[in-house]
């Protein structure tokens, strides 16, 4: 697994000239600033610059927890009640689930890889989710729906419903070098009312 964590604030720990943060670091710290507290009491960072996560790693449905930990950090970060966090932590474990069953059909050669793009903006701030996969595709127009009749009591089926209405927007897109990508986007806004 590859983890790359870019971040638009200083890099720099400011105790000890010359020393860079490590990569957990990065990822964790800092969580405090003078805005409103956040979710836990923690207090919410604010940078007008997107703060960007990056993960690669092979289909293993090992990974869905961290992959969870990382989406409820950020979700923290941006200032996401508990409640949007969950539908937000929920959307991402189904995006990647279909990832690695769905799209790389648990082939542990191929990748799957994640984007977070966090922001803390007041008026644009949210979090955007880009899950892609190695697979074939797939038309998303030709997805059953799930409040069919005949599909009512499938076992399975409803990953990209349940994603639409967790979050506020939604775009499925064929790679042209292969495979599907899932970008979805949680409004900061929207997430409060």
């Amino acid at each position: 697994m590859r983890l790359v964590a870019l971040a638009s604030a200083r890099r720099a720990d400011a105790s000890m000239p010359g020393r860079w943060l490590d990569q957990r670091e990065a990822l964790c710290y800092p969580l405090q600033s003078l805005d409103r507290a956040a979710v836990s009491g923690a207090r919410r960072m604010s940078s007008p610059q997107p703060d960007i996560v990056r993960l690669e790693f092979c289909s293993a449905f090992d990974m869905l927890d961290f992959v969870q930990v990382v989406g409820d950090h950020l979700c923290r970060r941006v200032g996401f009640d508990e409640d949007s966090m969950h539908w937000v932590s929920v959307a991402i474990r189904e995006c990647v689930i279909n990832a690695i069953k769905h799209g790389n059909r648990n082939d542990h050669h191929k990748l799957v890889r994640v984007e977070f793009i966090s922001s803390t903006d007041p008026e644009n701030g949210g979090l955007t989710v880009a899950v892609r996969d190695e697979g074939e595709g797939f038309e998303p127009e030709e997805v059953a729906d799930p409040l069919a009749p005949e599909n009512m009591l499938k076992s399975s089926g409803r990953g990209i419903f349940l994603i639409k209405n967790f979050m506020d927007d939604i775009q499925l897109r064929r790679i042209p070098e292969g495979g599907m990508e899932v970008r979805m986007v949680k409004k900061l806004a929207k997430a409060a009312l």
